[in-house]
């Protein structure tokens, strides 16, 4: 027996996922929506056309919608079905996901204006906080139908004024929550720090908070992907990680394992972006700051497009965080430069591979990245005075930068 969701962009209807007996996800464009002059593709990968795409196609951008590693298969167990069938889990959590997408049974229409939330008190959002090991995404709430990507545990909530709200009956979130971790300690920190030091140094990210319910400590993230309108409701906005883009299947989004590396990454923003010359810029300026504040972690699905009003642009930055501090975590880059696996392998050869994929002559790039070396060391030793983070957070960005600081063009 087929299997049918009908896919939303915001509140438009734009087409159909199938799952066929044998377990094959297939996806056709809404007729309506091909014949409509203000039609646009749900992904990068998946461009507009009448006939329907094969799972090898459209699997990658429908199973990047969802959770991944252990919050995965938390959320299947709590519902009873496969982790590997990621058909069951749009069924049940795909009414909110990461951009403009939804996904619901036949019939049934995406919350808009008549949005539902409930507010939750301190102790309750604690209590939920806490509860997120054994149910990511808060799954099991009653009538909770979100899903976001990742493998961290998180709660997407909505929030007005000072109030955390739970998104009902798959109604647009605008928060995102990720409480401290007891495998990492110093996460939050260490996730808002970097976000600040990005912010600091003139680059696009998302805008963090730290929080605290009871005694539970979290980054508070403000969505980039909803923005409040006149009537005081939430619009969703489009967006697509890297990977799924690229059209490459989120289990695969490390370098090593076949995802993108960051010449695919220059390339899809060259092709993709309305404004490609920034963007280009700012990708590059990205892949610096990885490198200073070693995040190795830094792979397809931490970069993404933004498509709002007919244009296609580079998304701020999240999940900036320093892996370097855990050493129990891969020194190997998720996105190689050049043919370095380890920062501490990067020669100038290496760079100036990066420079010729992104692009940029060697004389610009090099300057542009000894002004972010340099800035990099004022503005974190100024912030860290600011945030509780580990000893060695200083050390690494000034090793990092002095490795920077010693290229020359020639070299």
């Amino acid at each position: 027996m087929t299997r049918k969701l009908d896919v939303f962009l915001g509140r438009d209807k734009v087409g159909m996922l199938e799952q066929d007996r044998h377990g094959a996800l297939w996806f056709t464009y809404d007729g309506a929506w091909l014949e409509n002059e203000h039609a646009v593709p749900v992904s990068a990968s998946l461009p507009l056309r009448a006939k329907r795409y094969h799972s090898r196609d459209c699997r990658p951008f429908f199973a990047g919608l969802l959770p991944e590693e252990l919050s995965r298969q938390r959320v299947a167990e709590r519902f009873g079905v496969s982790e590997r069938n990621d058909f069951a889990l749009l069924e049940k959590i795909g009414a909110e996901c990461a951009g403009a997408v939804s996904l619901l049974p036949p019939g049934e229409l995406p919350q808009t204006g008549l949005a539902r939330y409930r507010k939750l008190e301190v102790t309750e959002l604690e209590g939920k906080l806490r509860s997120l090991p054994q149910a990511p995404l808060l799954v099991g709430e009653e009538g909770i139908r979100l899903s976001l990507a990742g493998a961290q545990g998180k709660a997407v909530l909505a929030m007005r004024g000072a109030d955390f709200l739970l998104p009902m009956d798959g109604s647009p979130s605008t928060h995102i929550l990720k409480p401290a971790s007891g495998s990492f300690p110093g996460l939050v920190e260490n996730e808002f720090f970097c976000m600040r030091l990005a912010d600091a140094l003139g680059i696009k990210v998302a805008r963090v908070e730290l929080g605290e319910a009871g005694a539970i400590r979290f980054l508070q993230i403000t969505r980039y992907d909803r923005q409040e309108v006149d009537d005081g409701s939430w619009q969703r906005i489009h967006q697509e990680d890297f990977c799924q883009a690229l059209g490459i299947a989120p289990e695969l989004k490390y370098q090593e394992e076949g995802g993108p590396g960051l010449n695919d990454c220059f390339d899809l923003v060259r092709q993709r972006c309305d404004a490609p010359a920034p963007d280009v810029l700012r990708l590059f300026d990205a892949v610096v700051l990885n490198f200073l504040i070693g995040n190795n972690d830094a792979h397809g699905k931490n970069f993404s497009l933004i498509h709002e009003k007919g244009q296609t642009r580079l998304a701020p930055l999240y999940d900036l965080v320093i892996t370097e501090l855990y050493p129990e975590l891969s020194a190997n880059m998720a996105m190689r430069i050049g043919r370095a696996k380890t920062a501490n392998e990067v020669t100038a050869k290496d760079w100036l591979a990066l420079f010729q994929g992104a692009g940029l002559g060697p004389a610009m790039a090099i300057r542009r990245m000894h002004k972010l070396a340099n800035d990099a060391r004022l503005r974190s030793s100024q912030l860290i005075k600011t945030v509780p983070m580990a000893s060695g957070v200083m050390q690494i960005i000034s090793r990092r930068a002095a490795a920077i600081l010693a290229l020359r063009v020639g070299n």
